[in-house]
């Protein structure tokens, strides 16, 4: 496993020289001076430090050009939040302050140093003297590229200040020294500074050390503040002001960095029409299912208000799709590193990229009802669309936030039968497609088999302007603040039915309705 040497050592006069070999010349952010550098291509080092002082022949890494790409883009993903260099370029290595540079020698010449998979000296990045790191290609997979990108942002990490970071029991006995984690999966974690070869997801951490459950250590900090650099600039306000980055009001596409964990990135965007948006969110990953990410992405909906609408946040993804459909104005997308159930939020930095595109076409309308009959969901719905509906897809949901699809159908069709033979609440909503591919998302309707008499409406309990009921029957209403007092009161005919609410301040109400043998109650949110 990765090992460092505890002993930060100040030596001067080592002698490096080098050979020449063809790889990808990389670098993560040429403009940066400090400068960590991924020497492959082969090294000889002679320094009192290293191998008894006796002269080192380190061999090149057995490394394809796609092997060594993809350790590159591991390792920047690691370092993106700092102002600093990662590189397979010997000329911005050499051309970097001695003080802030470090050099990872990636190399199958292993024998000098048994049983570890690389070493570095703790703080030996600003000591000035070239000190370098190793990482040892055959003891990693062998030549396993992910394992060999993980050794090498340790090692730098311990040239950059750190120390090993552990696992300990409730009774703060250590029961791994290198922490590896928890989890599995796409969102499976663990610590740079632990055993992080077999988690997805890893990231910086502040945390237990060796030397005792209480004896935490904050990566970040230390990283920048000791080594002659600190974070990157910000790239965009986290402010819900017209300061915010207005993005297009068709499509867009942007590149972000997360780069602290306090660090938030607002977009602003002008409707001018109700429109159905979509907007894909993803971290910068090496394949299918965020292969690589460190930053597990949040992102919360403000309108023009500042009130909160949803907040986006997936157990088991970092990436997030969002299909909405929204009225006309102005809203706001705060994007953040979030935790999930294997992590905290505190190493949850890193760089995505953030696409959209809203769609103000043929397909105006999109309503969706049902009822309960006895195990049977009834669902039924309304299409207003100036094209041909291509296809409709039924989707479910057991918390109304993920869905998947039940069943896929022809365009004329305008209702699905749904079995459900438990208790709990079934969320619905449809996908429709035109056949000039524009897709709109209906309402969001909840039924539940209880075996009671299915409700004779539906209704969406978030309003801006319009209340919409979709009524079974003839049912009259009786609309009240939280203190009791009445607001308005009328009647519903068999159909939709539009209450408008323009003139009652944002809040919570209930709406009273009135069948012939029952009464009903709805708590609804005014916007």
């Amino acid at each position: 496993m990765k090992n460092s040497i505890l002993v930060a050592l100040f030596l001067l006069g080592s002698i490096f020289t080098s050979t020449t070999f063809a790889l990808p010349k990389l670098s993560s952010l040429p403009t940066a001076q400090a400068t960590i550098f991924l020497d492959f291509d082969g090294h000889t080092v002679q320094s009192a430090v290293w191998n008894n002082g006796n002269r080192l022949v380190c061999a090149a890494a057995t490394l394809t050009d796609a092997q060594i790409t993809e350790i590159f883009n591991r390792v920047s993903e690691d370092y993106r939040p700092f102002d600093v260099n990662i590189t397979t370029d010997s000329t911005k290595f050499l051309s970097a302050p001695l003080t802030k540079r470090i050099r990872v020698i990636v190399t199958p010449t292993s024998s000098w140093r048994p049983n570890v998979g690389g070493i570095s000296y703790i703080g030996s990045f600003v000591w000035g003297d070239d000190t370098p790191a190793f990482v040892f290609t055959d003891r990693l997979g062998p030549n396993n590229a992910k394992f060999v990108a993980e050794c090498c942002s340790h090692e730098s990490g311990h040239a950059l200040g750190l120390s090993h970071q552990s696992k300990y029991d409730t009774n703060c006995n250590l029961t791994e020294t290198y922490n590896t984690g928890f989890g599995s999966g796409e969102t499976g974690w663990a610590p740079i500074m632990g055993n992080s070869y077999n988690r997805n997801m890893t990231g910086w951490h502040d945390g237990a050390t060796p030397y005792g459950c209480n004896n935490t250590q904050d990566n970040l900090s230390i990283i920048t503040s000791v080594n002659g650099f600190g974070y990157r600039t910000d790239d965009y306000s986290d402010s819900l002001n017209n300061s915010s980055f207005q993005v297009s009001n068709s499509s867009f596409s942007i590149n972000g960095i997360i780069s602290t964990n306090v660090d938030k990135d607002v977009f602003r965007i002008t409707l001018p029409s109700q429109s159905n948006i979509h907007i894909d969110a993803i971290p910068f990953n090496l394949g299918s299912n965020n292969n690589g990410s460190n930053l597990d992405i949040k992102i919360m909906l403000y309108d023009e208000r500042k009130s909160l609408i949803r907040t986006y946040d997936p157990l088991n993804a970092m990436g997030i799709t969002i299909d909405s459909l929204l009225k006309a104005g102005t809203y706001y997308m705060v994007l953040d590193g979030a935790g999930n159930s294997n992590t905290l939020g505190y190493g949850s930095i890193g760089s995505y990229s953030l696409t959209g595109f809203r769609a103000a076409l043929p397909i105006r309308d999109v309503t969706l009802s049902g009822n309960v009959d006895k195990q049977t969901h009834k669902l039924n719905w309304n299409i207003v669309s100036d094209e041909p509906i291509r296809d409709i897809v039924v989707e479910t949901s057991n918390d109304g936030i993920e869905f998947r699809t039940v069943n896929t159908t022809i365009g004329t069709s305008r209702n699905f039968n749904v079995t459900c033979l438990d208790k709990n609440n079934h969320y619905y909503r449809l996908k429709v497609t035109s056949v000039i591919d524009q897709v709109v998302y209906s309402n969001i309707i909840r039924l539940t088999s209880d075996g009671e008499s299915p409700k004779p409406y539906q209704l969406n309990t978030l309003v801006y302007d319009r209340l919409q009921i979709t009524a079974a029957t003839q049912l009259q209403y009786k609309i009240l603040d939280m203190g009791g007092r009445v607001y308005a009161t009328g009647k519903l005919t068999t159909g939709t039915n539009q209450i408008n609410m323009n003139r009652n301040i944002p809040g919570t109400y209930v709406i009273q309705l009135f069948g012939q043998n029952k009464t009903y109650a709805e708590r609804i949110i005014k916007q």
